[in-house]
C-alpha cells in the first residue's frame, strides 16, 4: 500500500499507539514493523490471538513479563569471546527465572487462551544454567564458594586486612599529635595517614599525595608497606580467580544460547500481544469478522484519535452497490467518516482490534487508497486542484477490484462544471474496475448521478436545523443538503444576504443541461445575478445614468433595424426556396428551417467549441458574427451557433453592456473619464474585425 495514503489515514499513529505500550526492546521492534496484511487467513489468526489476550486482561489476569534489561547487549556478545561481568550474569539469572514462571503461568491458561498459551510451550526453563549462576553469583557479587581456590584466597585476604588494620590503628595512636585527622584513607589503593605538613619528617613513610591547600600530606607508613604489598598480591590473585569463574559461567551460557534466543523471541511476542490488547481495551475495541468480497459493515464505529467523544458511525457497503456518495454540511463529519472506514480497515488488516460494536465486518483489500485534504504546497507550486488530480492519477494507476478508494470533496478547486464532469468520469472508471469507493461531495449533479446510476448509492450526514448542530449520524440511501444558509445564519450573516443567496441558488438549480455539462450554471447565472427588478430598485443617478440610457436606446434602435433587415432577407430567401421547390414539383413544406434572430447580448451555444458565448457584434453580409467566449472575442458564422437565451431575458433595458464585453481596467478608466479630464488617460480596445 502506498505510504501517501497510509499517512492521510494516520496509520502511523495507530502503530505508535501499540509501540508506546511495549516494555521490551524486541517487543518494540515487532510493533514498529506492523503493516497491513492481505491474506485473510493470516489476518484472522492475528485478530484471534489479540482477542484472546484482550479477554485475559479484561478478566483481571496479570501477565508478568520477564525483564529484558541488559539482555540485548548480553545476547549479542555471547559467543564472541566476551566475558560478562557479575551484574550481567545477575540479569541473565533473573531473565531465566522469569521465563520459567511465564511458561508455567501460560500453561495454566491453556483452556482460556489456547492460541496465546501455545507460544509459551516452546520456551525453555534452563534450570541447570540458573543453578550454576545462582551458585556463583548473588546480588551482583561472586560468592566465595564459586571455586575452592577463590575461597582460599579470600580467607588469606581477610587475615591480611585484619593484620593491616591493627597496625594502622596503632600508628594513629602513636602519631596523634602529628595528624591532621585521626582517620585512615586510601590513595591509589594504598592505606595512608593524613599528616600535617610541618610534621612530615616525624612520620616515617612515603608521601603519595597532598591536599589542595598544601597543608596536609598523605603518607604511607613504612611499618605497613610490607603488609600492603602482600594485600595487593592477594587481590590480584582474587581477580584472576573471579575471571575464571565468570569464564566458566560464560561457557555455560553460550551452550544455552539457542534456548535463550527462543525465550527472548517468545517474551517479545507476548509483549507485542499485550501491547495490542492494552490499546484495544483503551479504545473499547473488538474483533471484526472479515469479508473477501469488498463489502463491509461497521456498527457504532469510532475514530480512535478524535479528541472529543465521537458519535458512533454506522456505515456499510453490500453487494448491491460498489460506490457510496456521502453528502452533508461542512463540519458535519463526512471526512471523519472516510477516515474512520479507512483507518479501521487498515487496523483490522494489521491484526488490531477496532473500536466498533460486535457484529461489525470489514473487507480485506490489497490496497487502500485515499485522497483526503487539499495537499496544497507552496514549495512545490501545487494548487488544491493540482494536488487532487495528482492523487487521483496515482490512485487510478493502482486501483483494481481489490482496492478501497476514499475520495474527499470531489470537484473542488476548479470550475464546478468541469470538476463535476471529471469527478463523475473518475467514479465511472473506478466502478468499471470493480473498486470499492467512498466519496464525499457538495455538488447536486454528483448526488443526482449517484441516485440514478446502477452500483451507486447516496448517504447523508444528519443535521439538526433547530439547534443548528451537526448530528454526526450517517443516514444511508438519501442525499443531503450542504445547509450553507443555515450555517451562515448561525455565524451571523444577515438575513438580507441570506435571502438573496437563496434567490440565486433557486435560479442556479433551474438551469438546463445534462449532468456534469458544466455550462448550465453559467447561462442561468446571468439571469439570476442581473435581475431586472434590482436595477429598478436601485437605478444609477446623475449624468452618467443619462449617458447610459441614451447609449442603450441607440443600441436597441440599431439592433431593431438590423433584425428587421435580417428578417426581410430571410423571408425573401424562404420565398425563393418555396418557389423553387414548387417549380421542381416538391410536395409539402420546404426543409429549410428558419433560424431565430440574434441580438447583441444574446447567449448562444457553439457546438464546435462545446461552449457558450455572448453575441458581441451582429452578423455581417457574409453571416459572420463576433461572439465573446470566456472573455475572448471570436469570429464565427451564424450557421455555427444556436440561440439559447435572448438578451431581453438577461439584462434590463438600461443595462451597460460594457460590463459584459469590456475589461475591468477599461471600465474603471471610463468611469474616471466621466468624472473629470485625466491627462494621458486612454482606453484601448482590441476588437476582432
Amino acid at each position: 500500500m502506498r505510504q501517501t495514503s497510509l499517512d492521510k489515514l494516520e496509520y502511523a499513529r495507530a502503530v505508535e499507539a501499540v509501540v508506546s505500550r511495549t516494555n521490551t526492546y524486541l517487543g518494540r521492534r515487532l510493533a514498529e514493523r506492523l503493516a497491513p496484511l492481505t491474506d485473510a487467513r493470516v489476518i484472522a489468526a492475528r485478530l484471534a490471538e489479540t482477542e484472546e489476550t484482550r479477554a485475559m486482561i479484561d478478566k483481571g489476569m496479570h501477565v508478568s513479563l520477564p525483564s529484558m534489561d541488559g539482555m540485548e547487549e548480553l545476547l549479542g556478545l555471547l559467543g564472541t569471546g566476551y566475558v560478562p561481568d557479575e551484574r550481567q550474569f545477575g540479569q541473565l539469572a533473573q531473565f531465566v527465572r522469569s521465563c520459567g514462571q511465564l511458561r508455567r503461568f501460560m500453561a495454566s491458561k491453556a483452556a482460556l487462551a489456547p492460541t496465546v498459551a501455545a507460544y509459551a510451550s516452546s520456551m525453555h526453563e534452563l534450570d541447570g544454567l540458573l543453578a550454576e549462576i545462582e551458585g556463583c553469583i548473588d546480588r551482583g557479587r561472586i560468592l566465595d564458594g564459586a571455586s575452592q581456590e577463590l575461597g582460599r584466597i579470600r580467607r588469606k585476604l581477610r587475615q591480611a586486612e585484619e593484620k593491616l588494620q591493627k597496625r594502622l590503628d596503632g600508628l594513629l595512636s602513636k602519631h596523634a599529635g602529628h595528624l591532621q585527622d585521626r582517620i585512615v584513607s586510601t590513595r591509589g589503593g594504598r592505606y595512608v595517614l593524613s599528616v600535617k605538613k610541618e610534621h612530615r619528617r616525624k612520620v616515617s613513610g612515603t608521601v603519595l599525595d597532598e591536599s589542595a591547600s598544601g597543608q596536609t600530606v598523605f603518607v604511607e607508613p613504612s611499618e605497613t608497606a610490607g603488609l600492603q604489598m602482600e594485600l595487593s598480591a592477594l587481590r590480584a590473585e582474587e581477580q584472576r580467580e573471579e575471571l575464571q569463574v565468570l569464564a566458566r559461567l560464560t561457557g555455560e551460557a553460550e551452550l544455552a544460547l539457542p534456548q535463550l534466543s527462543v525465550n527472548a523471541e517468545s517474551v517479545a511476542h507476548y509483549d507485542f500481544l499485550l501491547a495490542k490488547a492494552k490499546w484495544a481495551l483503551a479504545i473499547g475495541a473488538l474483533p471484526p469478522s472479515l469479508a473477501d468480497d469488498g463489502t463491509f459493515e461497521l456498527r457504532a464505529a469510532r475514530h480512535p484519535f478524535l479528541s472529543a467523544t465521537p458519535v458512533p458511525l454506522d456505515i456499510a457497503m453490500d453487494a448491491s452497490y460498489r460506490s457510496l456518495l456521502i453528502t452533508g454540511p461542512n463540519t458535519g463529519g463526512k471526512t471523519v467518516a472516510l477516515k474512520t472506514v479507512g483507518l479501521l480497515t487498515l487496523m483490522a488488516q494489521t491484526g488490531l482490534l477496532i473500536p466498533a460494536a460486535a457484529g461489525s465486518r470489514v473487507g480485506v483489500f490489497n490496497a487502500i487508497e485515499a485522497d483526503i485534504g487539499d495537499g496544497q504546497s507552496l514549495d512545490r507550486s501545487l494548487s488544491t486542484f493540482s494536488s487532487h488530480i495528482r492523487n487521483v492519477t496515482d490512485i487510478l494507476s493502482v486501483a483494481v477490484g481489490s482496492t478501497l478508494v476514499l475520495l474527499d470533496e470531489l470537484a473542488t478547486g476548479t470550475d464546478p462544471g468541469e470538476g463535476v464532469g471529471l469527478s463523475i468520469a473518475v467514479l465511472e472508471e473506478l466502478y468499471r474496475r470493480g473498486a470499492a469507493v467512498l466519496a464525499t461531495t457538495h455538488f447536486n449533479e454528483i448526488k443526482e448521478y449517484a441516485r440514478l446510476a446502477p452500483g451507486f448509492r447516496n448517504a447523508r450526514m444528519a443535521f439538526d436545523e433547530d439547534s443548528l448542530q451537526p448530528l454526526y449520524r450517517l443516514d444511508m440511501g438519501e442525499a443531503g443538503d450542504s445547509y450553507a444558509f443555515v450555517i451562515a445564519r448561525k455565524f451571523g450573516i444577515g438575513e438580507t444576504i441570506i435571502g438573496r443567496a437563496k434567490e440565486i441558488a433557486r435560479g442556479l438549480k433551474g438551469g438546463t443541461g445534462a449532468v456534469g455539462s458544466g455550462g448550465a450554471r453559467c447561462v442561468k447565472a446571468c439571469r439570476v445575478f442581473c435581475p431586472r427588478r434590482r436595477w429598478k430598485q436601485r437605478p444609477p443617478r446623475g449624468k452618467r445614468h443619462e449617458r447610459l440610457r441614451a447609449s442603450a436606446q441607440e443600441r436597441r434602435r440599431a439592433n431593431a433595424g438590423r433584425r428587421q433587415t435580417i428578417k426581410g432577407r430571410q423571408d425573401i430567401m424562404v420565398r425563393r426556396r418555396d418557389i423553387m421547390g414548387m417549380r421542381r414539383g416538391e410536395r409539402g413544406e420546404t426543409t429549410a428551417s428558419r433560424q431565430p434572430e440574434l441580438g447583441i447580448g444574446d447567449v448562444v451555444w457553439i457546438p464546435s467549441l462545446g461552449r457558450r458565448g455572448v453575441v458581441y457584434r451582429l452578423a455581417d453580409e457574409r453571416g459572420n458574427l463576433i461572439v465573446q467566449v470566456h472573455g475572448v472575442k471570436q469570429l464565427i458564422n451564424r450557421k455555427r451557433v444556436q440561440l439559447q437565451i435572448e438578451s431581453r431575458h438577461l439584462y434590463p433595458d438600461d443595462y451597460d453592456m460594457n460590463i459584459v464585453f469590456d475589461s475591468v481596467d477599461n471600465r474603471k478608466k471610463r468611469s474616471l473619464m466621466g468624472k473629470r479630464h485625466v491627462e494621458g488617460l486612454k482606453i484601448e480596445r482590441k476588437e476582432l474585425e
